[in-house]
């Protein structure tokens, strides 16, 4: 058995129903609803207000998707309660983020700017004109959609330039030398 997929997941007061029918779990919370299908010998029971993943076998396979897919409800379960947020960065001499309307257009240096549309269920949000703020209640897709944003102009090495995320440290290299002093 998977050590993460013997842990119980709590049920918060907030979230109403976590069914599991026709091998599709649903979790639906103050936030909204998520759904995810599920594939393995794996089986969801609720007790009080835990939310127990059971292995129906001992394979090596379902052993592994024991652990996965506890993780995967875990989130969805923390999604529709509290949300998931990634914090992105934009750092350039006159670049700027701004969202209009449900798009995010980032000027980064290009002879355009670039657009994003928020896809269904994610929220962007600029605090400041360098900042960038992607939220919703599905981890991967808020993960996703905030490394499509920084794919648009990675950070490079020499001077720091680029969208990064908040806590992202990037390690800067030494530019080239003169070569005087060599024969």
């Amino acid at each position: 058995m998977s050590r993460i997929g013997k842990l119980p997941i709590a049920i918060p007061a907030g979230v109403v129903v976590v069914e599991y029918k026709d091998s599709v779990v649903t979790v639906k919370g103050p936030k909204g609803t998520l759904t995810r299908k599920v594939v393995g010998n794996v089986d969801f029971v609720v007790e009080g207000t835990n939310l127990l993943v059971k292995a129906l076998d001992n394979s090596a396979d379902t052993n592994a998707k024991h652990g996965l897919y506890r993780a995967l409800v875990a989130g969805m379960v923390k999604g529709v309660t509290e949300g998931f947020v990634k914090a992105l960065e934009v750092k350039g001499v006159g670049w700027k983020a701004q969202v209009q309307g449900t798009k995010l257009v980032l000027n980064v240096g290009f002879s355009h700017p670039v657009e994003f549309v928020a896809p269904e269920g994610i929220k962007f949000e600029c605090p400041t004109l360098t900042e960038i703020t992607v939220s919703g209640i599905n981890k991967e897709l808020v993960g996703q959609t905030a490394a499509n944003i920084r794919a648009v102009r990675v950070p490079e090495p020499y001077h720091g330039y680029g969208i990064r995320y908040k806590d992202e440290y990037v390690e800067h290299k030494e530019g080239k030398t003169s070569g005087k002093g060599k024969k």
